[in-house]
């Protein structure tokens, strides 16, 4: 008898008129996808944030194309040219330097633009450091806050830092390795030194590192050592009040109102209660005001 088979990996053509995001390896090159690559190579334009990395990967996978730069510093200028491309009907890849575009890039900008255009866009899924991340942490997973970088101005900057300090879902940050002891020492002052992380660092390349802890521990690791490599960092959320402790939660916000009237600062009552009941000085300061 003879069996007729068929491939079921059948290389798929770009269609015309289409962006294709393009999700990259974070690190290791081997992990780029084969539907990926095909889509690399024969789209009529790449829209690369890194023309080094994208050369990388061509290199690689010996093949090449037409490409691009388009980040922050040029892609305001770029996008018409690729609006006017995709209506004449080529095909553009948009790729980030590392993972999925639009996540802190400059193509979530493109792609709004595309989207009002009325241009069909296809994602063509890859690694991604925050779900990489979360996934090797161990900490709950199936809810969780992604903030990317934090902002430089202080005032908004602390906001969602208060933020992240009361909340019970786990949280996901991005953080170059030079800023990385000032954000530790943040965390510290905003969370307390209990609160459980997950350093991730050179995610899926030889040098990887995992460090879970809590922050004392951590700042501790990373004392008088030069951080090195994209970190992405995993905080544990709070643990939620059980709904029978209302009445000491309650409580505690009347002890806060007390101590305020009778003339303690609002900083010092939260950090006197926070030891007190074992809580964050940050958790108590915000019920003042809730």
């Amino acid at each position: 008898m003879n069996i007729k088979t068929t491939s079921s990996h059948k290389r798929q053509e770009p269609e015309i008129g289409v962006l294709y995001i393009v999700g990259t390896p974070i690190g290791n090159l081997s992990d780029i996808s084969l539907r990926a690559l095909n889509i690399l190579r024969d789209v009529s334009l790449i829209a690369c944030e890194d023309t080094r990395q994208t050369k990388k990967l061509m290199s690689k996978y010996n093949f090449t194309n037409n490409f691009i730069s388009f980040n922050e510093h040029n892609s305001r200028n770029k996008i018409p040219r690729i609006i006017n491309d995709l209506h004449s009907g080529n095909s553009v890849a948009l790729v980030s330097d590392a993972g999925m575009p639009s996540i802190c890039d400059p193509g979530e900008e493109l792609i709004n633009h595309v989207k009002t255009n009325g241009i069909n866009i296809i994602c063509i899924p890859g690694p991604c450091a925050a779900i990489t991340a979360i996934a090797s942490s161990g900490f709950p997973s199936s809810k969780f806050t992604f903030e990317g970088f934090l902002p430089k101005k202080k005032s908004e900057r602390e906001k969602i830092l208060r933020e992240i300090s009361q909340n019970d879902k786990t949280t996901i940050l991005f953080e170059s390795p030079h800023r990385l002891k000032k954000l530790l020492k943040e965390l510290k002052d905003f969370c307390g030194g209990g609160r459980e992380i997950q350093i991730s660092r050179e995610l899926t390349k030889m040098y990887e590192e995992n460090i879970r802890n809590n922050i004392n521990e951590i700042i501790d690791h990373f004392e008088g050592e030069e951080v090195l490599g994209e970190i992405t960092i995993v905080i544990r959320g709070i643990t939620k009040l059980k709904k029978n402790s209302e009445f000491d939660n309650f409580k505690l916000k009347k002890e806060l109102h007390d101590l305020i009237a009778a003339g303690v600062s609002l900083t010092a009552a939260s950090k006197y209660l926070a030891k007190k009941n074992n809580l964050t000085k940050n958790l108590i300061y915000n019920m003042y005001q809730s």
